[in-house]
């Protein structure tokens, strides 16, 4: 496959033979996007990379949780800054961005992505940049720190990733109430569960009868666990794989003991979610077009996760590290 077109073509026709497995097809999004890497490390005309870097992807493609269709989260950490250096990759963030909109991967909204130079920069510029980040005070940096911590890279040197990581996990453990920041960002998620067990859908407009599972099943349990991976120094960036190592210490295994089923079984939910048209689509589940048995499911996963947010918000947000 030589064009971006070659590749959404084979995409597009083969990306339906993953969606029964959450593993197959995000291997499969990480074979779509590095094929796209080689495609675009062809088209610059400058020449091969001239330093050693990593593209690392981040969002729901870092915690290996995408659906059908996912947007743009990647960026890039090079070896060290130079004007030779610093022009190649400009370049290069901006191709790669192109190429991935061109194969069907939508544009960041917040544009967390390579051509964006906040997210493209030389280990020594990143690590300026996460000293800044876990000292500013404001929301914004702290989720900066947050979508940095679920980044997984997919081509290149893994060693710049680890290195930067680890100054977020040592520097909240000098700093506390760094973990206590990172809790108060993402204390409230949106509750689906009325009064008296029902769920609660939208009510008009296009989604009229569906829940947001992005918001009301998947970000308490992501948002909870990546808090407690922050914490425990875990740097596994599937929001399973975090879960399998915290569940081992044995602080955590009553309050782990189901999230792993019911985690699972959101993921299945979302693998569901195919029949759909745009990126908001793969967000909102049909409850009317649920059984029984499925609608009390997806109240047992919601309800989990929404237990598991609380007691974590509960251990974290006083930034002590006694807490639990």
């Amino acid at each position: 496959m030589e064009t971006y077109e070659s590749i959404r073509e084979w995409k597009e026709l083969n990306i339906t033979n993953f969606l029964d497995d959450i593993v197959s097809l995000n291997d499969f999004h990480d074979r779509v996007m590095l094929k796209v890497l080689e495609v675009t490390s062809k088209k610059m005309e400058i020449g091969s990379a001239p330093c050693d870097f990593s593209w690392f992807i981040t969002g729901s493609g870092g915690r290996l949780e995408q659906g059908l269709i996912s947007d743009q989260d990647h960026g890039v950490i090079y070896e060290k800054s130079n004007a030779v250096n610093d022009l190649y990759f400009q370049v290069f963030g901006a191709e790669i961005s192109k190429g991935l909109y061109e194969v069907g991967y939508p544009y960041c909204e917040g544009k967390v992505m390579s051509s964006n130079p906040m997210w493209c920069k030389s280990f020594d510029n990143w690590r300026a940049q996460l000293q800044e980040w876990v000292k500013d005070e404001s929301w914004e940096t702290i989720r900066y720190l947050q979508i940095f911590y679920d980044a997984r890279v997919l081509h290149g040197k893994g060693e710049f990733m680890h290195q930067l990581k680890s100054f977020i996990y040592e520097y909240q453990l000098q700093h506390p109430i760094l973990l206590s920041r990172f809790s108060a960002n993402v204390e409230h998620v949106k509750n689906v569960i009325g009064p008296v067990g029902q769920l609660l859908v939208e009510r008009h407009g296009l989604y009229h009868g569906c829940v947001n599972l992005k918001y009301s099943g998947f970000l308490p349990y992501v948002n909870a666990i990546r808090l407690l991976s922050i914490k425990e120094g875990v740097m596994e960036t599937s929001t399973l794989a975090r879960m399998n190592k915290l569940i081992k210490m044995q602080k955590y295994r009553s309050l782990l003991k189901y999230s792993d089923r019911n985690f699972v079984d959101l993921l299945t939910y979302r693998l569901s979610l195919s029949q759909v048209d745009s990126y908001s689509d793969t967000h909102y589940l049909h409850i009317e077009e649920l059984n029984k048995t499925e609608q009390k499911d997806i109240k047992r996963i919601i309800k989990g996760g929404i237990k598991l947010h609380r007691e974590v918000i509960a251990m974290t947000k006083k930034g002590g590290h006694n807490g639990i």
